[in-house]
């Protein structure tokens, strides 16, 4: 080993080819439930950045893992080949995207390669290829046949740059820009395919529930986004317009609506913007629903409140959205923020009819209504300035309402819209219809998939629409010239069920093997960014439903565990070419080695959170496995064996503890506290064979735990020292160590050990003590640790009195007293410790840890090997401490 450390280039690279030759991580075929570890597949860009690094980190660590404790692991990797960057990139180099795309996944595929990642890649697949797409070909087609496709004229959203339609998820932020290229989107009026996933709103709901695997955070995003609402619609006549239906959740309110509000599309605004100037003017121009504030323009139109006759303005006003709801709503500003807001601004009535329930109220008499001029109160109560409902609680009052109102009934609303899937681009998947005079829109029959892309045609638009030879083509139903869709489907629909494409990759004759895909699927540990939480997750949600309805799909639900990795961060700030702070992967593998940035990534946070790349960092793990390594070195070259004695103990104890602790670690993929007991024991074994000559089958069997532990983080180091210790198998084949401890006993050892090195410290620091020639450790008596059970176990509120009722504490007199006083002022934190006998032996044990860090000899005493005075300070799991100098 140079002094720059050990050759990480040539232990990396020896290592990969080894298990390359020996196709150590092929998941054979025949495996009855193999468990299925899963990173959300990148789109291939070129290369690999920092996000890439940790996410597939973290999915090839706990692979890793699951192999070492004996699973059988599924760990495959693809590519979400299609989309709008790589056609725009062909177009300004002038090339096509099929190319720049397959030379993007090589690129990324030698990198991947070079972190040492455990792919199965017999598994790969490209969404791009034929052999892939046909099959989301082949899943339109299925789905249409259920119903489940749908053809109509819609506003969508339209990006000018892109020259393409975006999903609503695809919008970003309150200035609605596009996800990919920050242009603000516009409404067009186009003819679209849609997957309707409306039909599936209220089991992806209801069953996110059943998601205990998944971030909170992740299923409350979901639940917001498909945005159910029960609720009551009913009838407004508007003079001229007739009767318009409302959408309310707060039926209760509907004696406060003081005026009427429209979405700037609905009809009757667009009927008024054709004869007003005012109206058009703010339909078309000022109307900003992602406003700060509620903006509006109030109308010459009156509606008429169905319960009290009572005549309100019409407005037409920006908060108010065509696709939630009816498009219309009663506004009551007295128990809505929003309306509030608006009233104020534009002079309306404010009037209060719901109030907080009174403390005391006797269910009959009417409370007096709150002051809502300043703010609207929201929340459930009784009616007041109701008419014959005033009095009743709202929940009832909505229930008598919506029965007794001739125009009202019960209803849901949806956020969730379907599912637009058309995009006016080249770089994805053909729709596989026809187009034809007679017979109108034609499925492709199923023995004509798949529909392949043209030749690339570097043209503005839409390339498919310039592929004039390519369209034309004849009518499968009638035989009569027709012409090809030329939308291709959105992304998403690709990586809607790619994870079920990997059971079987090569199947020709289905979209995967459906015996396999029940055996194999649920993925049981999914990991990726949070920005998928809506689109992706819920679309693949979606599919699989659809899949298990129509299929014989076994799971209605793709993933058992999801994992959001948080991101990786620069100076506070997330990594991005255009502020100029991307450290490049592949320079940090070339001077400090994959695993270097493996470990370092893996051991900075948990993985759901975001951490600061710090070079420091990188190079203080760079010297952990540096020194790792020359431990190992010095291990297998020695040959001395020292004694098995209260040291080696300790330390056999100390492993054990690793092993427990660190395994449940790993269980959890709290992959950084996992890691610091693999650290934490390396520096107890660094400390052990510096103080003595360590036992050598104590000293090598930590040697070789610490290396299995570290083994999924950073897999290369790890073989090759497995193998210095004699090993002859792969580590990643090994077995993962195992160690019966109780947790809660190694806890308390621990904690007693720190505590007693602690308290060393603050003596000789406080006492000025340069040089100590002896330190005690005096445990506490016996019948101190009985007092402290006796105080946990009791509810006396006399805890002294019932503590001298036991014989053997009372004859403590003074010092009974004393201690008792002490137990029932911190009785509320009061915990367990370990018994004498355990406590005695864990200090003497540890004791070298203090004789090596003070250099004086430590002696650890029982309590009745001492004088009273010094048992004033022992207290059970706090011995006392003795000094001399």
């Amino acid at each position: 080993m140079s002094d720059a450390g050990y050759d990480h280039a040539a232990v990396e690279r020896r290592w990969q080819e080894a298990w390359d030759e020996a196709d150590v991580y092929r998941t054979p075929d025949d495996v009855d439930d193999p468990t299925y570890v899963l990173g959300m597949y990148p789109y291939p860009s070129g290369k690999l950045h920092m996000g890439h690094v940790r996410n597939y980190t973290i999915t090839d660590a706990y692979a890793r893992y699951r192999r070492l404790r004996g699973d059988e692991v599924l760990h495959p990797m693809g590519w979400d080949a299609f989309g709008l960057p790589a056609e725009n990139a062909a177009k300004e180099r002038d090339t096509n995207p099929r190319d720049w795309t397959f030379d993007c996944i090589e690129t990324m595929r030698d990198q991947m390669e070079s972190m040492g990642f455990g792919y199965d890649w017999n598994r790969e697949i490209a969404t791009c290829t034929p052999e892939y797409y046909q099959w989301n070909q082949w899943l339109f087609t299925r789905f249409h046949e259920e119903g489940l496709v749908e053809r109509r004229d819609a506003e969508v959203n339209w990006c000018p740059e892109c020259e393409t339609v975006l999903a609503d998820e695809q919008v970003e932020g309150e200035a609605e820009l596009c996800w990919r290229c920050d242009t603000p989107v516009e409404q067009r009026e186009l003819d679209q395919w849609f997957l309707r996933i409306t039909e599936y709103a209220d089991e992806l709901l209801e069953d996110i529930d059943d998601l205990e695997g998944w971030p909170n955070s992740v299923r409350q995003m979901q639940r917001n986004w498909i945005g159910r609402q029960h609720g009551t619609e009913l009838e407004f006549d508007i003079d001229g317009y007739g009767s318009i239906e409302a959408f309310t959740t707060r039926v209760d309110t509907i004696y406060g609506a003081t005026f009427f509000a429209l979405a700037p599309d609905h009809p009757i605004s667009e009927k008024l913007a054709e004869e007003s100037e005012e109206i058009h003017q703010f339909v078309h121009h000022e109307a900003d629903p992602e406003g700060d504030e509620p903006n509006g323009v109030e109308t010459d139109l009156t509606a008429t409140n169905p319960v009290t006759g009572e005549e309100i303005p019409v407005y037409v006003a920006d908060f108010v959205l065509s696709d939630v709801g009816t498009g219309a709503l009663m506004a009551v500003p007295g128990h809505d923020e929003r309306d509030h807001a608006f009233a104020t601004k534009m002079g309306e009535e404010i009037v209060p009819v719901i109030a907080p329930e009174p403390d005391d109220w006797d269910g009959e008499t009417v409370p007096d209504a709150p002051d809502v001029s300043e703010e609207a109160y929201t929340e459930d109560g009784v009616l007041v300035n109701s008419g014959e409902y005033s009095g009743l609680e709202s929940e009832t009052a909505r229930e008598r309402l919506t029965a007794e109102i001739d125009s009202a009934e019960e209803a849901t609303q949806y956020q969730l819209r379907d599912w637009g899937i058309s995009r006016q681009r080249y770089w994805g998947t053909p729709i596989p219809v026809v187009h034809c005079d007679d017979c109108g829109p034609v499925m492709v029959p199923e023995e004509d998939l798949p529909v392949e892309l043209p030749e690339f045609i570097n043209t503005t638009g839409n390339p498919l629409d310039a592929a004039e030879e390519w369209k034309q083509t004849t009518c499968p139903d009638c035989g009569v010239d027709a012409t090809r869709e030329t939308d291709t489907m959105d992304t998403f629909v690709d990586s809607s069920w790619y994870f079920l494409r990997y059971v079987s990759p090569d199947l020709e004759d289905a979209p995967f093997d459906l015996e396999r895909a029940n055996d194999w699927m649920p993925v049981d540990q999914y990991v990726g960014g949070i920005e998928h939480a809506v689109m992706h997750l819920l679309y693949s949600r979606f599919f699989t439903k659809v899949l298990a309805d129509n299929e014989g799909l076994e799971h209605r639900e793709p993933f058992t565990n999801l994992l959001a990795q948080g991101m990786v961060q620069l100076e506070g700030e997330k990594m991005s070419k255009s502020k100029g702070n991307v450290v490049s992967p592949q320079r940090i593998v070339e001077e400090y080695g994959a695993d270097t940035a493996r470990l370092f990534m893996m051991q900075a946070a948990q993985p759901e959170r975001d951490f600061d790349w710090s070079e420091e960092g990188v190079r203080s793990t760079y010297a952990f496995l540096n020194r790792l390594k020359e431990m190992v070195d010095t291990a297998t070259e020695g040959e001395a064996d020292g004694d098995d004695d209260a040291i080696a103990s300790y330390v056999a104890n100390e492993i054990d503890a690793t092993v427990a602790i660190a395994s449940e670690k790993y269980d959890d993929l709290t992959f950084n506290r996992a890691l610091r007991e693999a650290q934490d024991l390396t520096r107890t074994l660094r400390q052990y064979a510096d103080y003595t000559e360590p036992h050598a089958e104590t000293y090598e069997r930590g040697l070789s735990v610490v290396v299995r532990l570290l083994a999924p983080v950073a897999p290369h180091l790890a073989e090759e020292l497995y193998a210095e210790l004699g090993h002859d198998e792969f580590v990643v084949d090994a077995d993962w160590p195992t160690a019966e401890v109780d947790r809660d006993r190694v806890r308390k050892r621990r904690q007693l050990v720190e505590n007693t090195r602690e308290d060393v410290r603050q003596i000789v620091d406080v006492a000025g003590i340069e040089d100590p020639e002896r330190i005690d450790v005096v445990v506490a008596p016996d019948w101190k640790y009985d007092a402290l059970e006796l105080a946990i176990e009791s509810n006396a509120d006399n805890l002294i009195g019932e503590l001298m009722q036991q014989s053997h504490i009372r004859e403590q007199g003074d010092a009974a007293a004393d201690y008792g006083q002490d137990l029932q002022a911190e009785r509320e934190a009061l915990s367990t410790t370990l018994d004498p006998d355990e406590e005695y032996d864990a200090l003497e044990s540890a004791a070298w840890l203090i004789e090596r860090e003070f250099e004086a000899p430590v002696h650890v005493v029982r309590a009745d090997a001492v004088d009273e005075s010094v048992l004033t300070n022992a207290e059970p799991g706090r011995p006392a401490i003795e000094i001399d100098d």
